[in-house]
């Protein structure tokens, strides 16, 4: 029940890395939160009932994004796109898997691209640095973790 204005926004997700040895306090930190990353996507991924893989290379899903800007049923996209990539390991970037996907050419696709980068200047100059991104009277809220706290802002 609460109006809203929904835009994909694109961030680069990279591998985890090894534990190497010698490796600096930075790059622990970064493959410590990397590791809790993962971890965290698998344990909801298990609440509801799927198993997830994780490539090696997470790719990008720059044109998967961009198509979410002209499907109709976002919902039921996103459905698809989420077991394309996660359970059956494909490339969200592959011009023929999103338009299988989508329904979509691969050249409105690849037009959309531009509105797409265009989102990602907004939501940067608005303050937004991952995703997902809540703004909400002004403030942003970043992740997943803030969902009671924005369910409790937006009853009020």
């Amino acid at each position: 029940g609460v109006s809203h204005t929904w835009y994909p926004c694109s961030t680069r997700q990279r591998p985890v890395p090894q534990k190497a040895t010698g490796e600096t306090k930075p790059e622990t930190h970064f493959r410590v939160r990397a590791e809790y990353r993962r971890q965290m996507h698998l344990k909801y991924a298990a609440l509801q009932g799927t198993e997830m893989t994780f490539p090696d290379d997470p790719g990008s899903c720059e044109r998967a994004l961009a198509a979410l800007l002209l499907v109709d049923d976002r919902t039921a996209y996103i459905r698809r796109a989420f077991k394309a990539y996660w359970i059956d390991g494909e490339s969200l970037d592959e011009p023929s898997t999103v338009a299988a996907l989508s329904g979509l050419s691969a050249s409105e696709i690849d037009a959309a691209l531009s509105s797409l980068a265009e989102n990602q200047v907004r939501a940067q100059e608005q303050g937004v640095v991952d995703t997902p991104a809540y703004l909400i009277d002004g403030q942003i809220f970043i992740g997943r973790e803030h969902m009671p706290w924005l369910r409790e802002l937006l009853t009020r």
